[in-house]
């Protein structure tokens, strides 16, 4: 049942909107969480949604962002599904999916990018409802402290879209507001230029908010950049902020009317680093007065609190309801940008101050926090930002939503959408209710055909079914036709041997379900194969037969290998093959490997093999078992009379064979002399010991992987003796040598100082190996080559700046110390240098142009397949470390500590050397399916 149902695709109706009134989520592409949370706090705006929808079509077919950011706000407005699509939206911005955005950024970026796009509207209010809503304005105020004017540049305003608030030592809204009005002393070396005063003064300068918006943003500046580590970390303390702002003693000019502020929404980035974490929104919705937490396609109520009733997280939390003062009478503006402001603790007020309970709240993951100008009368009429000159129309075909309606042309397009919704919902309940009764009458016939098969005594008639069949019909709802070709024999009936493969029905169960599926064929009661039935007799007394001998044949086996019972005439037979013929157990026929109980011990010439032969090992037995094995053999393969060789005991081994075998062990007699030779004359290179070096000595140099070759030829015994022999040295030299230059291609190997003594580093597979003179010599001998072709070389012992080279006897190895005396001899400190200068030169113009084409070889790969692992733990496996020896530091220390690693799954990956590491990165996320968000820091 539940696989039919997943058969027919996810069930749309659980998208379905739990109510009219929930809002609905954004669903997340990748790492477009930022873009969600900030789309959601301004749908949820009322004024600003309405904006939006006043704009004309016409407008919206020439502004794509705008045409789209509208059918959006449709959908989340009037659509029946929980969440949205907001693909097309994303796809206009042209925004990559994986990447994430700072959500401060995206909404100052979206800002201007609106304006623009509304600017080319006719309707007054949709034109401006940007700048209307959320633009405020301040003005950076320099003072001179000796004749007290301002600056010219003190009378120019900026606009602002949100303020931004440091955090970093702060601990609530009141105190970022305080430090951000703060007035800074520009005195000594900062000291302002007055142009009244035509001199140098001291001054102070701060920040005055001329004018404040409709909907006021403060973005928190949790991101601070740490100079000794250039890297950015996030703030994570804990930043209390108030349910209700009052933001009219802050004004630089005091207005008449109250400016109090409602929090309306907290945009929040969890994770305590700057360079991963995930964005939602807390929004509260003004006409409910409810609050919702948009998490992408998730909304969930929260009640009347921004975080939730009885809130234990300590991320977020209610902290404590406050008195809060609203002064009624003018204060100091001086006072506030001097930063003298009273918090709201304040313990005294005047009269005629009206003193409010006011909720403030905590949280350590708070971005963003989004305040909405309280009105005086609290909704009796719409304040003049959130009407004007907007002319929403009533003909909507979607119920209206917190009083806003749908223009007719997008209503038209919901309305499409919801009822191609409800009609995919209905149609999946029809497909999943059809499917539900045909399983439901296919149980039914399963259990009524079940209770009627049963055949009721031995004289009833019955058919014969396959059981798979039967199997095949009961699992599925849709069965094929009846089969019952699987248990026919070759005469077209019933064999016994396939019994268990078949079931006995009654012929009224047959009936029914023959009349249904049809099919065949019809096997009777009567329909047993006697032929058959025979046949498996006749084997089972062949079995009996055969068991029987070979059991007396058996006991003849074990005398002859152990040398007993040996009259008569005797015959040889493989003494491998009897072993193997003996160990053989529960036989009731002979089988393939019976046939050939001579074949190893026959030569090529059909003879006899020469028992020193690789596998010519023999063995004598007594005619009695030859017989059996002959009959045998001739039962496996009654048509091949060259089914396998008789040898009687007097039988002579192959002549030819014999001489090939007597001259084959002469020539390894003397292989085996030359390279025990070889072994002593080279017996260092042999063993793999380091040789001690010399200066003002000749050496000569061999290709590494030339001597591997060798060293494996002399030292392998047994079955590895015939390993191949390594090529001529003069082949060999030859190929070291540049044809253009005559130089040499390849780098001598590096030296190092151990145990006061001169050693080669061990060298790379395809370097060059240092060898004495006297080696190169015999190695000409014994392997073509010529002693004056050799590539030669010395070693000299130089200062590093150089003047003279510091040369040492060969008889005496190199101490640390004597180089030491040295250098204070000369009242030097340098270090000394070691040189292998070799005859020919090194080529470098050569080696730099083929390190150059093997490079670009390297790099310009085209559709090459690499295996990324998903590893689990502190450490990748060792497995993985071995497979990519080439790429990881062969000193690398790995913790032995750590805890065990586990493999998830690998996948491979088609890259080329074009490939960008940010586009191999994108494509590892979308294999694995990682779609975590990493936001960038503002």
């Amino acid at each position: 049942m539940s696989e039919i149902v997943l058969s027919l695709g996810p069930d749309p109706s659980k998208d379905l909107r739990a109510a009219t009134n929930s809002p609905a989520g954004l669903t997340n592409l990748g790492a477009t969480c930022y873009a969600n949370s900030i789309l959601q706090c301004l749908y949820m705006n009322k004024p600003f949604r309405e904006g939006v929808f006043s704009v004309e079509p016409n407008v919206l077919k020439e502004q794509p962002v705008l045409d789209q950011l509208a059918r959006l706000f449709a959908q989340l407005h009037g659509s029946k599904k929980a969440f949205v699509d907001s693909a097309p939206f994303i796809k206009t911005l042209e925004l990559d999916n994986g990447v994430q955005q700072d959500s401060h950024e995206f909404l100052t970026l979206l800002f201007s990018l609106l304006e623009r796009c509304l600017s080319c509207s006719n309707v007054t209010k949709a034109r401006t409802i940007v700048q209307d809503l959320f633009r405020g304005s301040v003005s950076h105020v320099t003072t001179c402290l000796k004749c007290g004017k301002d600056s010219e540049a003190s009378l120019k305003m900026e606009d602002f879209y949100e303020l931004e608030l440091n955090v970093k030592g702060l601990k609530s809204l009141d105190g970022s507001l305080d430090d951000y009005l703060s007035v800074e002393e520009l005195r000594g070396d900062n000291r302002y230029y007055c142009e009244s005063c035509a001199t140098r003064v001291d001054a102070t300068r701060s920040i005055k908010l001329r004018s404040l918006p409709a909907v006021l943003n403060f973005q928190l500046k949790r991101c601070v950049f740490l100079p000794k580590t250039t890297t950015k970390k996030k703030i994570t303390s804990a930043f209390a902020f108030p349910g209700e702002l009052d933001m009219g003693h802050r004004l630089s000019e005091h207005s008449q009317s109250e400016l109090i502020y409602d929090l309306s929404a907290v945009l929040i980035h969890k994770g305590s680093a700057v360079n991963s974490g995930h964005y939602i929104a807390h929004i509260k919705d003004e006409n409910t007065r409810q609050w919702w937490e948009f998490d992408d396609e998730h909304v969930s109520n929260l009640g009347v609190h921004p975080f939730g009733e009885g809130v234990s997280n300590c991320a977020a939390k209610s902290v404590q309801t406050e008195p809060v003062i609203h002064p009624s009478g003018s204060e100091s503006v001086d006072a506030v940008a001097m930063g003298n402001h009273a918090g709201a603790s304040q313990s005294k007020s005047s009269d005629s101050d009206i003193v409010d309970s006011v909720q403030t709240f905590s949280s350590s993951d708070a971005y963003m926090l989004m305040y909405i100008l309280r009105h005086s009368n609290n909704g009796g009429e719409k304040a003049q930002i959130e009407s004007g000159g907007i002319n929403m129309e009533n003909a909507s075909c979607v119920d209206p939503q917190n009083g806003v309606s749908l223009p007719p042309y997008l209503c038209e397009e919901i309305k499409q959408l919801n009822s191609s919704y409800i009609s995919d919902c209905e149609e999946y309940k029809a497909k999943k209710e059809f499917e539900s009764n045909r399983i439901t009458e296919r149980r039914q016939e399963v259990r009524f055909i079940i209770s009627e098969a049963p055949v009721q005594s031995l004289g009833e008639l019955y058919f014969w079914i396959s059981t798979d069949w039967l199997r095949h019909w009961a699992d599925n709802v849709n069965p094929l036709i009846i089969d019952n070709h699987p248990i026919q024999c070759l005469h077209g009936k019933v064999p016994v041997s396939k019994v268990g493969n078949m079931k006995r029905l009654s012929a009224k169960a047959w009936t029914l379900l023959f009349s249904k599926y049809e099919g065949g064929p019809a096997l009777a009661k009567d329909y047993y194969c006697t032929d058959c039935l025979f046949e498996v007799a006749r084997s089972m007394v062949s079995a009996d037969s055969y068991r029987d001998r070979r059991t007396t044949m058996k006991d003849l086996a074990d005398a002859a290998l152990a040398g007993k019972c040996l009259d008569g005439p005797l015959y040889y037979v493989s003494k491998t093959w009897l072993h193997q013929w003996i160990r053989r157990k529960n036989i009731d026929s002979p089988c393939e490997a019976d046939a050939e109980p001579t074949a190893s011990i026959r030569c090529p010439h059909g003879e006899l093999k020469p028992e020193q032969a690789p596998g010519a090992k023999r063995v004598l037995v007594p005619e009695s078992l030859w017989l059996f094995f002959y009959d045998t053999a001739n039962d496996v393969k009654p048509d091949d009379p060259l089914v396998f060789s008789t040898f009687p005991l007097d039988s002579a081994p192959c002549a030819q064979c014999s001489a090939e075998l007597t001259n084959e062990a002469c020539s390894e007699d003397n292989r085996r002399e030359i390279k025990l030779k070889q072994r002593q004359n080279h017996e260092k290179l042999a063993s793999g010991k380091s040789i001690a070096l010399f200066p003002l000595q000749r050496y000569y140099l061999l290709p590494t992987s030339w001597l591997s070759k060798w060293k494996t030829y002399v030292t392998a015994s047994g079955k590895n003796a015939s390993s191949a022999e390594p090529e001529t040295l003069c082949n060999i030299i030859d190929v070291l040598k540049c044809e253009k230059h005559s130089g040499l291609l390849e780098r001598p190997p590096g030296l190092i100082y151990k145990r006061n003594m001169i050693f080669q580093k061990s060298p790379n597979t395809d370097g060059l190996t240092i060898v004495t003179e006297n080696d190169w010599k015999l190695f000409c001998e014994d392997w073509g080559g010529t002693v004056e072709k050799g590539i030669s070389a010395e070693i000299e012992v130089s200062n590093c700046v150089g003047d003279e080279s510091f040369l040492v006897s060969p008889e005496i190895p190199i101490s640390e110390e004597c180089m030491n005396a040295h250098d204070e001899a000369n009242g030097e400190a340098e270090s000394k240098r070691l040189v292998v200068k070799t005859s020919p030169e090194v080529c470098e113009d050569c080696i730099g142009e083929r390190e150059s084409c093997e490079l670009m070889r390297k790099l310009n790969y085209c559709n090459e397949d690499i295996c990324v692992c998903f590893v689990r733990g502190k450490e990748p496996p060792r497995s993985i470390l071995e497979a990519s020896g080439n790429i990881f530091e062969p000193d690398r220390r790995t913790s032995k500590r750590s805890k065990k690693t586990t493999f998830g799954n690998s996948i491979n990956l088609n890259v080329s050397g074009s490939t960008s590491i940010y586009q191999l990165k994108m494509m590892i996320w979308e294999s694995f399916g990682v779609f975590y968000c990493f936001p960038s820091p503002p």
